[in-house]
């Protein structure tokens, strides 16, 4: 693609963050600074662009204008598509906004199967329903009886986030988008089956909330993950989309091994102290154990690399139904 290909498909991405206009000042905060990170790449001035964005200076019309080809039409309406799922299943207002995008990116109805396999990813249960005895217990409180706290086998655990690490890493190499769309709800559901496993009935909300709180945006995570891969040259490439990425570490940051890693351990953390930690002590351990997910990728990138080997786009929706 060219640079004016790929600066399009990062702004229609960011008309789509805001389409609905609910983003929270904090996601919004997290989108800045990754605009701010990954300024200047590919000859592409992020922080100028979003600021465009935000201030309405750049629209749909101009953004499809630049779109040429049918690859960079797709992977453009592909984008725009997740990132509207990275938070839930889509609004009425972001509907409206990808049947727009495809109008005037002029798809044909057939683009809307992907819509529909994103929206089938970002409705699946984050968890099996609460068993009868306490199907009554508020959302993001204990289940056990008061002063019998639940005592889950840690190394079981500890071996849980470490598989859940590896495959998230392992869906970082792909180039397909759908693949990184998947890495939030198998977060998601990792940190649901460590409350459970301490005696916590989580609903999403709870689990949206204590992902933001530690520093974890959906949407911008999205952003930030497919954004390196964008601009890495490896997203949308297939075939040997997949051994490029694998042999070269500079497109991906390696960031989803280690923010799962950390959320992983600080959740662990969270709910077997009776979930005592402050917001600030959250962010903090999240901060930590990061460096500490970051230090250890190198060490687990063979076998992230063998997983990515297993995995496919048509495996996505059944891995992430399966975790």
């Amino acid at each position: 693609m060219t640079p004016s290909e790929t600066k399009s498909i990062v702004a229609l991405s960011l008309l789509a963050a805001f389409v609905d206009g609910e983003k929270h000042e904090r996601e919004r905060a997290e989108i800045k600074r990754i605009a701010e990170g990954l300024s200047q790449a590919d000859g592409v001035n992020l922080p100028t662009l979003y600021q465009d964005v935000l201030m309405k200076r750049v629209s749909l019309a101009s953004v499809a204008g630049e779109l040429k080809s049918p690859e960079s039409k797709q992977l453009a309406y592909e984008m725009a598509v997740c990132v509207c799922d990275a938070d839930g299943t889509q609004s009425e207002a972001e509907r409206m906004f990808l049947a727009d995008v495809r109008t005037s990116l002029g798809l044909d109805a057939s683009a809307t199967s992907f819509s529909q396999q994103a929206e089938e990813i970002a409705a699946v249960p984050i968890g099996a329903a609460a068993p009868v005895a306490v199907a009554t217990v508020a959302a993001g409180t204990a289940v056990t009886a008061a002063g019998a706290p639940n005592t889950p086998d840690t190394a079981e655990l500890d071996k849980s986030i470490l598989n859940a690490s590896i495959v998230n890493g392992a869906l970082e190499l792909l180039p397909e988008t759908l693949s990184t769309m998947a890495i939030i709800p198998l977060q998601m559901k990792l940190v649901y089956r460590i409350g459970q496993a301490y005696g916590y009935q989580l609903d999403t909300g709870h689990i949206k909330d204590f992902l933001a709180t530690v520093g974890v945006g959906l949407t911008s995570q999205y952003l930030e993950q497919a954004g390196r891969k964008l601009l890495g040259g490896l997203l949308g490439k297939v075939g040997g989309g997949l051994l490029r990425g694998l042999g070269n570490q500079a497109v991906s940051s390696g960031m989803s091994f280690a923010s799962t890693y950390a959320l992983g351990h600080v959740a662990k953390r969270y709910y077997a102290g009776g979930r005592t930690l402050s917001t600030q002590m959250l962010k903090e351990a999240f901060s930590g154990v990061v460096k500490e997910g970051q230090s250890l990728q190198t060490q687990y990138l063979p076998a992230i690399q063998e997983k990515a080997r297993t995995l496919d786009a048509g495996k996505v929706l059944s891995l992430v139904r399966g975790a």
